[in-house]
């Protein structure tokens, strides 16, 4: 918990939150996140700046108290300079990248997403010998080599066509609570120390699902980036640009 009095155990705090949402964004599997969590990191960059001015402002005032280990005071209140300078110039990438995040963010807003159309097929479930096989697979050699090991069991439309014979093709992983989970492109592993099993699903289109069209995508960001050519910036909003189009503000 932040102190708001202790900025050594605060920056160790931010840390180690900062090293938690970097695990914690690895997979994710609800896009409706994004916005919030993108949020949360604007207001964090905020107040990143703002540290970061103020730590360079408390380099500057004591320097006239900074040495070097022999003693010079005049190399010890350049290098106070030199950090709060270093400082001020770290301040600034942050300013721009708080303003990339602002355009994310908006970017975000705009956006509903849809449900998935994409399914999950069972390619192999084992319990018993053949899963600690596995499990000892992980433990030794991790998730994505077990992963490699267990999509030999993969047929293609075989297994596909098995799987929808007999029911195992899920809308959303079937984990428990003493599962884990973990991805390789289209494959999913679900395996449990505790429980004693391993799983692996593929990724599956059911027919009439509408995957993205990569080439659409690419014609409606370029007809994005042709209405607001004219201020430079493709980030601006249509009605703003319109706005410095009528009053010849984009020339």
């Amino acid at each position: 918990m932040p102190t708001f009095n202790d900025p050594t155990a605060d920056a160790a705090e931010a840390r180690q939150a900062l090293r938690g949402l970097a695990h914690a964004t690895r997979r994710i599997t609800d896009p409706d996140l994004l916005y919030g969590i993108v949020g949360e990191l604007l207001a964090a960059t905020r107040s990143l700046e703002q540290s970061l001015i103020q730590l360079g402002g408390t380099s500057l005032t004591h320097q006239d108290r900074a040495a070097h280990d022999d003693g010079d005071r005049n190399l010890g209140a350049a290098d106070a300079w030199a950090a709060a300078d270093a400082l001020q110039q770290a301040a600034r990438h942050v300013s721009a990248a708080e303003t990339f995040l602002d355009q994310t963010s908006q970017h975000l807003g705009r956006i509903a997403w849809h449900p998935s159309p994409r399914q999950w097929v069972s390619v192999v479930f084992l319990q018993g010998e053949n899963a600690d096989r596995v499990l000892d697979l992980i433990d030794r050699d991790g998730t994505d080599t077990a992963i490699e090991h267990l999509r030999g069991f993969d047929d293609g439309e075989d297994t596909t066509s098995t799987a929808l014979a007999d029911g195992h093709v899920y809308d959303t992983l079937p984990t428990g609570a003493n599962d884990r989970q973990a991805t390789a492109g289209e494959y999913a592993l679900i395996y449990s120390h505790t429980l004693g099993h391993v799983a692996l699903y593929r990724a599956h289109t059911p027919p009439g699902g509408t995957p993205t069209d990569a080439e659409a995508v690419r014609r409606a960001l370029e007809a994005r980036r042709d209405r607001v050519r004219g201020d430079g910036s493709w980030f601006t909003p249509d009605r703003i640009t319109d706005i410095k189009r009528n009053r010849g503000l984009g020339r």
